[in-house]
């Protein structure tokens, strides 16, 4: 019978990062991916906040097969017939070393795996686990192909899906509020062609998000992310809105609507689908996580809910690293002392709450219930389209005051309900 100090359930970049950290301190460590290789499954948008982790793996970086870096943000309000666009750049973005990347997550995915297997590690990939051992109360090791693997320590990585903490006892099976679907393809296109349409240089990169009609008005929005040779361009929806409109939950029909916009097809033009896929994402946020340690067990990645939406950005892929990170160091400590209970392993927990993860879970606890509000896709994106509409607008005869064409939109109703909405967004 198999045993080992410990196994990961998921070879995706929690498990790949406590993989990488356990081996780094001479613990036995085995990595069991479903997919045919790390990086096999990944649909991720693809884009990478370095500063966060940078110091947790230092030297990786410097020959990470990373995209561009990020020097551009944008993002659009889109109406039915018309949209609103912002872009934003500064110096700050162009410093050395940027503070952000587009990543091909099933490119880096398998570069960082064969640093894992460097490092001593053993990846075993096509294994599939289906259930945990539990001994004396305590979780012992995992069923994985038939097979009885056991391990003084399972650190569970395998995604927003995860059986393994359910088979645990450590949650209920994922609601859908809590959770959503997000689709992305990959679309390859000339890098010259994405300089000139991006506005950026060699290297550098755009990351841009939609909100408002690309999701017919449900909670949701769309997103895009320029990589070396190509675009990843995608599109999020709540589990929760799509089970209620049954008109929009054709999700394959919105997001080919969602390209075909005038906004969005001319940087399309002339590229080629190279993938396209469809995962759930974690968007829960704080209230949502899970419990990240029992006997014997530790949670991590999408697995716990390490996955926060701000409206402006969108962050997941810091918080798997370091949540993987930050297990292997608590199982090291467990391993010290020579016990691996609940108790013994909470090191995780005390490590995640002195880090940037928890801070940022608790300081942002109030943004899921705040970016749900309905006014945030349909209302409030007509509303921009219609004042600029009326704005820019030059008629064959007089045209009114400035004024005027405000206070034809911004009644006094309009603005109560500003007001309410401006002082719950205050809360994050």
């Amino acid at each position: 019978m198999e045993k080992f100090d410990v196994i990961v359930v998921g070879a995706g970049l929690a498990g790949l990062a406590a993989a990488y950290t356990l081996a780094g301190e001479g613990v036995e460590v085995v990595v069991l991916e479903r997919g045919d290789y790390p990086g096999s499954k990944n649909v991720s948008g693809g884009r990478i906040y370095v500063n966060p982790v940078r110091d947790l793996f230092p030297g990786l970086w410097d020959e990470a097969p990373l995209e561009r870096a990020i020097v551009r943000e944008g993002a659009t309000l889109m109406a039915r017939n018309r949209s609103f666009t912002f872009h934003y750049t500064g110096s700050e973005l162009r410093t050395s070393p940027p503070q952000s990347y587009s990543v091909l997550r099933s490119r880096f995915d398998r570069w960082f795996s064969e640093r894992v297997e460097e490092r001593g590690a053993m990846l075993l990939p096509k294994t599939l686990v289906s259930d945990v051992i539990r001994e004396n109360g305590k979780i012992a090791g995992v069923i994985a192909a038939g097979d009885e693997l056991r391990a003084d320590v399972v650190i569970a990585c395998d995604g927003a899906l995860s059986l393994i903490p359910e088979k645990a006892g450590l949650r209920a099976p994922g609601r859908p509020h809590d959770n959503a679907i997000g689709v992305k393809e990959l679309i390859q296109l000339d890098p010259n062609l994405i300089n000139e349409r991006f506005n950026v240089a060699d290297g550098e990169g755009a990351a841009h998000l939609f909100v408002g009609d690309v999701t017919k008005g449900l909670f949701g929005g769309g997103f895009l992310y320029t990589n070396r040779g190509s675009v990843s361009l995608g599109l999020v929806v709540s589990i929760e809105d799509i089970a209620k409109e049954e008109a929009a939950g054709d999700i394959p029909a919105l997001f080919e609507a969602f390209k075909a916009r005038p906004e969005i097809e001319p940087l399309l033009r002339g590229g080629k689908t190279l993938e396209y896929g469809a995962h759930v994402i974690p968007e829960g946020g704080y209230r949502s996580l899970c419990p990240l340690v029992g006997d014997g067990i530790l949670v991590a990645g999408d697995s716990a809910g390490f996955a926060l939406n701000l409206g402006f950005t969108v962050r997941g892929m810091e918080y798997a690293l370091a949540s993987g990170h930050f297990a292997a160091k608590a199982v090291v400590q467990a391993k010290a002392a020579g016990r691996f209970d609940a108790a013994t392993l909470s090191a995780y927990q005390n490590l995640l709450e002195e880090s940037f993860v928890l801070h940022d879970f608790k300081t942002f606890q109030e943004t899921p219930r705040v970016l749900s509000n309905p006014h945030l896709f349909g209302h409030y994106p007509e509303l921009a389209g219609n004042i600029l509409r009326d704005l820019y607008s030059v008629p064959a005869g007089p045209k009114v005051p400035i004024f005027t064409t405000l206070r034809r939109h911004l009644t006094l109703s309009q603005l109560w309900t500003l007001l309410k909405d401006a002082k719950e967004v205050m809360k994050i």
